[in-house]
């Protein structure tokens, strides 16, 4: 990997590492059972903070790419994610999360025309292999409407990071505008949606708040500008082996914070889910077989003259 692409991929593991901090920060300073609530309060501040800076609307058929973007990436996989926070453990959580980059890779080859080759496939189960070893505990409870809301937001996720990556951005906007749309779009599903389920929102705390301005600024705004130009400068399926980075980033969090210890098993699989995230930042290969030029007016002529003295 050149130096260019490998800092941009620095800068765009910089997002999934802030979202490894979100459940330290959810459990420790957010208010509990309130996860559309903490989905709108995640997404809306920071699209309007990204709009006042890129002062820029979508136009024409954007509009319409917005919405799906913003409901695929922001509207349904916020609220998704917490409630599968809520009813799981963060092992089983995070082994789900860690299939993204294999469902990416599946989507890509219909939607982008990509085919990813053996070694990205191999390096996708080798990371869900490491994330399960390093966060996955025995007698771990299953709950089947975490597990379901898990599956379902890491699937439209992925969906989300490949059509990011098919439609790209509109001439002239900035990735702080396509951000910016996309948590609006996602916000105008939430926060009505919200207020109906679980009513007005209860009095904050200061914890509370500091806690929403993290998520706000540096897990959504900034993570997500950095996520998405790391979709559209290094590729679908490279970008999501980034999100590996996450799960590490929790354990990580879980040692610093809250005094627990790594078992040699975690240490193998922090090493393969690294390893994997590495491996994984090879380029896919085009799978689309190139079309034949079309023959000019002139090697026509010369062909069909050719027929006609064999002919004769």
């Amino acid at each position: 990997m050149d130096r260019k692409r490998a800092g941009i991929a620095a800068t765009a593991a910089l997002a999934p590492a802030a979202w490894g901090t979100t459940y330290l920060v959810t459990t420790q300073l957010l208010p509990e059972g309130r996860p559309l609530l903490l989905a709108a309060l995640r997404a809306l501040p920071a699209g309007l903070l990204l709009l006042m800076i890129g002062r820029k609307l979508p136009k024409g058929r954007w509009w319409g790419r917005a919405a799906v973007l913003g409901m695929l990436n922001i509207g349904l996989f916020f609220p998704l994610t917490f409630v599968g926070a809520y009813r799981l453990p963060g092992g089983v959580a995070a082994t789900i999360g860690a299939i993204q980059p294999l469902l990416v890779a599946g989507l890509s080859i219909g939607v982008l025309r990509v085919r990813p080759g053996r070694r990205a496939l191999l390096a996708g189960l080798v990371g869900v292999g490491g994330v399960a070893l390093l966060v996955l505990k025995s007698g771990a409870e299953l709950d089947g409407l975490g597990i379901a809301a898990m599956v379902t937001a890491i699937g439209l996720m992925a969906m989300g990071t490949v059509l990011t990556r098919r439609w790209g951005r509109p001439e002239g906007a900035t990735m702080v505008d396509l951000t910016a749309w996309q948590l609006l779009a996602g916000s105008a599903f939430l926060v009505p949606l919200a207020a109906l389920v679980e009513g007005a929102p209860p009095a904050l705390s200061a914890s509370n708040l500091a806690g929403f301005a993290y998520l706000g600024l540096f897990s959504t705004a900034v993570g997500y500008v950095l996520w998405f130009r790391g979709i559209d400068r290094l590729g679908a399926g490279p970008a999501s082996f980034l999100g590996l980075i996450n799960p590490v980033v929790a354990t990580v969090g879980g040692l610093v914070v809250l005094g627990q210890t790594l078992t040699p098993w975690q240490v193998l699989g922090l090493v393969l889910a690294l390893g994997a995230m590495l491996i994984g930042q090879a380029p896919a290969r085009r799978g689309a077989v190139a079309s034949p030029a079309p023959a000019s007016p002139a090697s026509v002529a010369r062909t069909e003259a050719l027929r006609t003295a064999a002919a004769r």
